[in-house]
């Protein structure tokens, strides 16, 4: 009987253990498909991202920031006197970044402006000698003029005594006086002629001495011009608004004309992007399609900007030695073309990490310039809206 009155009380106890163990399984169970929507939903947003937007943005992580640096040196020699900036500071357009030494270029200045004057005195000098010059031409004209009348009446006088010696009436010697007198005034006539001609000559030459000085003044004023413009150069300024930095300069240093002394990076907003996107992303690049230019300096600060040209020939073309594929070892390399992107004046301006030569990860929406980028949720609710 007591065995028998056992057995209840063993299948009571496998009955009470087991089912923990199936309220367990349930859980589980109800886990699985839950995943699977999950998965799923995530699989769905990701596609509906990719055919409406993802498909369309062209990436590369080999961008720069890039700017027009100016580097700057000397065109003169000279030693550097000052230096009115300090390491990285902004400067302004004309802002004097370098002093030189000008006391040689002053005098030399002021050689060049004594030369221009002598010159230009030199000039009035040769001026005034033409107009005396005309002076002595309307004097020799005059005599012309006097000698034409003295032999026009010498001439008659001689005539007359002629006339008078062969009737009788004048003496011979009156008469040779007479032709003598004829003679001399012919002779006071060509002399005077002569003397004019000799003045007009004279003139040519005063004329020619004229242009001679002119020329010499020109010169002068030109050396003047070249005084001032090198003195000038004794202060090395800032060619655009930006900041100052790699200097090279120190106080004291005689420099030569080529020496690199310091450089001007431009502002922010003057900074762009060069991305080399692969050859074979560039079918839909176009000018002003939008852009997001992601720092590796910091992720979470994008920059928004615009496609503003791509490069008439590859990176490689433009190396310092170019490809030369025919030869028997080809190896077939996706080329890789510049793609100039300029970054958006007010985000530049609110960037304060920008600098050129930091890389950035560029992506380019190639669906238009005025595609709008909606992000996962937004083109799975994009979607849903089209759906409708």
């Amino acid at each position: 009987m007591n065995a028998i009155a056992d057995k209840p009380v063993a299948l009571d106890a496998a009955t009470t253990s087991a089912a923990p163990a199936t309220r367990a399984r349930r859980p589980r169970r109800l886990w699985r498909p839950l995943a699977a929507l999950v998965v799923l939903g995530a699989g769905g947003l990701v596609a509906s991202w990719w055919f409406t937007e993802g498909r369309f943005i062209e990436s590369t992580d080999n961008a720069y920031v890039q700017g027009d640096i100016a580097v700057l040196g000397p065109r003169i020699e000279g030693d550097v006197v000052a230096i009115p900036v300090a390491d990285n500071q902004p400067v302004k357009a004309g802002d004097p970044l370098i002093v030189l030494d000008d006391r040689d270029w002053q005098s030399r200045l002021d050689e060049a402006r004594a030369a221009l004057t002598e010159a230009e005195a030199a000039v009035l000098t040769a001026q005034r000698r033409v107009v005396q010059q005309n002076a002595a031409i309307a004097e020799a004209d005059a005599a012309i003029t006097q000698a034409l009348a003295e032999q026009t009446r010498a001439t008659a006088d001689a005539g007359r005594s002629t006339s008078l010696v062969v009737s009788g009436w004048a003496s011979r010697q009156a008469n040779d006086l007479a032709i003598a007198d004829r003679r001399k005034a012919d002779a006071a006539l060509q002399s005077a002629r002569a003397r004019r001609e000799s003045a007009a000559q004279a003139l040519s030459v005063q004329t020619a001495e004229i242009a001679q000085a002119e020329a010499r003044r020109q010169n002068a004023a030109a050396a003047v011009q070249l005084a001032q413009s090198n003195l000038s150069y004794t202060v090395i300024r800032a060619p655009f608004d930006g900041i100052a930095g790699n200097r090279a300069a120190q106080l004291g240093q005689h420099v030569q004309p080529g020496a690199q002394l310091i450089a001007v990076t431009p502002a922010a907003g003057k900074l762009y992007v060069i991305a080399n996107f692969k050859e074979t992303q560039l079918a839909r690049m176009a000018h002003g399609l939008k852009v997001v230019l992601t720092p590796d300096i910091d992720s979470s600060a994008a920059l928004s900007g615009r496609v503003d040209s791509l490069a008439p020939a590859t990176g490689a073309l433009f190396s310092l030695l170019p490809p030369e594929n025919a030869t028997g070892n080809f190896t077939k390399v996706v080329q890789r073309v510049p793609v100039k992107i300029a970054i958006d004046p007010a985000d530049a301006a609110r960037a304060g990490w920008l600098r050129a030569g930091l890389s950035v990860t560029a992506e380019v929406d190639t669906r238009g310039p005025d595609a709008q980028r909606l992000g996962l949720f937004g083109a799975a609710a994009a979607g849903l809206h089209l759906a409708k």
